[in-house]
């Protein structure tokens, strides 16, 4: 007998939108990766579409999963299904008391079309030493070619394919930054696309500077940073994003400071990101950012009116059976400002719904099913801009409310500042922990309970978080 969840539609919607999310990892993550690490996640069928359950068959295949796609995962999902949000990944039991839905297999069985989704970095991309000649696993959209240049990222583009060309190397570190979802990891890829293509036997390395941290602090554990320090030194390029997250992290820093000199000294090149300019990320130790600012800082401004409406075109351009009006792409263009990801987000959502419901694209379908995304585009605060009202507020530094110090001047401030990032951003627990100097999202948790509890019983927080509510909604 067919359950209700089944009647309402909920499992279907459900299994169609997991089987978009597999059809797009597939075609990002390529053939090889999908098949040795993607393609054995299940969807619990038992999932609500708000808190998506996956599994694994193993626990080891369910470690590299969250370690290097849990993000992905989240974002796919959510450009199909824009309330999700949560994606759990686990081992499954070996005795299944739950059922879990599989992608259709049958040659019968319909699968629908890949979706093209906002890039986003994926599994950290390694060649490790020793491995000439075996391709990383690169995103194959994110190329020079398909980066849409105007006056906002013609330096940093420009600067990024003369890092990549063959030859002497011009200079060395090139330090991106700009805001989050501008084409800092489209860059960094295309860079090294371009690298490896001149350079066949080349060993590349590209990560984010939380893996760094993570590796690291696994190979000491494990008594053998000797071969971590081999495997990073040892590349002829190395590309290292959202500098950012290692702010107060001591041992890291000392770690990546040398691996840095190293790379400089032996004349290879190193790709630096970061959310801002070096001199403003606040907890990195001077000797770094002195090393990172001697080579070309370049900088990608906010995108202008014509790059957002240039983007969409090329999107479009890319899914020739999908038709979006121009008062569409012009509303599109005009009110999501924040990010180029989220503008293309926006079009996913957009173009996903029209081909799950089978309904034309206008400006009242558009208009309907980024309503939420709409709204929010008219007032988007950032953790960044929560801490520094927090700790302005609480005449503190925004480098305290990240450091590991739990004195209750700084550990009540710290949860009232998770508190409000819970509640004014679309963030993750795991996202929000990591801005915090990369705590567990069970820390969040605790967090913002404990600040709802606080809220009923002391005047003194109650007023605090009204407050500053009022200057961030404002």
């Amino acid at each position: 007998m067919a359950s209700e969840r089944d009647q309402d539609g909920g499992t279907s919607a459900l299994a169609q939108a997991w089987a978009c999310v597999r059809a797009n990892l597939r075609l990002s993550a390529g053939a090889r990766l999908f098949d040795q690490w993607l393609a054995p996640i299940a969807l619990v069928d038992g999932a609500d579409t708000q808190d998506i359950r996956l599994t694994l068959p193993s626990a080891f295949m369910t470690t590299w999963v969250k370690s290097h796609y849990a993000d992905r995962l989240l974002h796919e999902f959510r450009a199909v299904l824009p309330g999700v949000r949560s994606v759990e990944i686990d081992t499954a039991p070996r005795t299944a008391s739950v059922q879990v839905i599989a992608a259709p297999v049958a040659a019968s069985a319909p699968v629908p079309a890949p979706v093209a989704v906002a890039p986003v970095a994926a599994a950290p991309i390694v060649q490790d030493a020793g491995e000439a000649g075996e391709r990383p696993a690169l995103d194959p959209r994110l190329t020079f070619d398909r980066f849409v240049v105007d006056p906002s990222n013609m330096v940093a583009l420009n600067a990024a394919r003369a890092l990549a060309q063959p030859g002497p190397v011009r200079f060395s570190p090139l330090f991106l930054h700009g805001g989050t979802g501008q084409g800092k990891t489209h860059l960094m890829n295309a860079i090294a696309h371009d690298f490896l293509a001149s350079h066949l036997n080349a060993r590349v390395m590209l990560m984010s500077a939380e893996r760094f941290m993570f590796e690291f602090v696994a190979a000491m554990r494990a008594r053998d940073t000797f071969a971590f320090k081999a495997r990073l030194r040892s590349c002829d390029l190395l590309l290292i994003d959202d500098l950012q997250f290692i702010a107060g992290k001591d041992a890291t820093q000392e770690e990546f400071f040398h691996t840095v000199n190293e790379i400089m000294a032996a004349g290879k090149r190193l790709v630096i990101a970061a959310d801002r300019a070096p001199q403003a990320l606040d907890g990195v130790e001077p000797r770094i950012l002195g090393r990172l600012s001697a080579g070309l800082v370049a900088d990608i401004r906010p995108s202008s009116p014509e790059l957002r409406r240039a983007v969409l075109l090329r999107r479009i351009a890319d899914m020739p059976d999908v038709k979006v009006p121009a008062e569409v792409i012009e509303m599109l263009a005009s009110r999501i400002t924040s990010s180029i990801r989220e503008l293309e987000g926006a079009l996913t959502r957009v173009t996903a719904y029209a081909m799950l419901t089978g309904e034309t694209i206008d400006m009242a379908f558009a208009q309907a099913t980024l309503g939420d995304m709409l709204r929010g585009a008219q007032r988007r605060v950032t953790i960044d801009q929560i801490q520094k009202a927090v700790a302005d507020h609480f005449e503190m530094k925004p480098l305290d409310l990240v450091s590991a110090r739990r004195a209750r001047a700084v550990a009540r401030p710290r949860q009232i500042a998770m508190y409000l990032a819970k509640r004014l951003t679309t963030r993750s627990l795991p996202e929000i922990g990591r801005k915090f100097g990369g705590r567990d999202h069970s820390t969040v948790i605790h967090a913002v309970r404990r600040i709802e509890e606080l809220r009923d019983t002391d005047r003194d927080v109650d007023g605090a978080v009204r407050v500053l509510l009022g200057q961030l909604e404002g």
